[in-house]
């Protein structure tokens, strides 16, 4: 793991500790680092109407968005609990698609260590992007 790579791990599994899982029982974390260099955090927080679930990739996107930071992601993190590294589920990588580019890496990681990297445009190809309303 580079520098960054370890800082993005560290944030994530901060608020890995956090999660709110109690109806799925994973507990996941995720750390985005944003253009301006900045990284924010977030954890799952499950719902008992599950439509009212967020993921962990979510919230820390919301969050650097609230705060202020660039709109543009360069890389994120996600930690899970689970045996094998957890990739972003469908509606985060949309949320992605929002923020970042093809070119966005995607690290998926678990407690033990075991990670795998993406390109964005490699696990959301032809994503629906803010350039379609053009």
């Amino acid at each position: 793991m580079n520098d960054m790579q370890k800082k993005l791990y560290d944030a994530a599994c901060v608020a890995q500790k956090r999660a709110h899982a109690p109806y799925s029982g994973a507990h996941i974390g995720a750390a985005v680092l944003m253009a301006d260099g900045q990284i924010f955090n977030g954890c799952n927080v499950e719902n008992a109407s599950y439509g009212g679930t967020v993921c962990a990739e979510r919230v820390a996107l919301w969050k650097a968005v609230s705060e202020g930071a660039s709109k543009s992601v360069k890389e994120v993190m996600v930690i899970s609990d689970a045996d094998k590294p957890w990739p972003p589920c469908g509606f985060c990588r949309q949320v992605i698609a929002e923020f970042g580019s093809e070119e966005t890496v995607i690290y998926t990681a678990n407690l033990s260590g075991k990670m795998k990297t993406f390109k964005f445009g490699d696990i959301f190809p032809e994503a629906f992007t803010p350039k379609h309303l053009d």
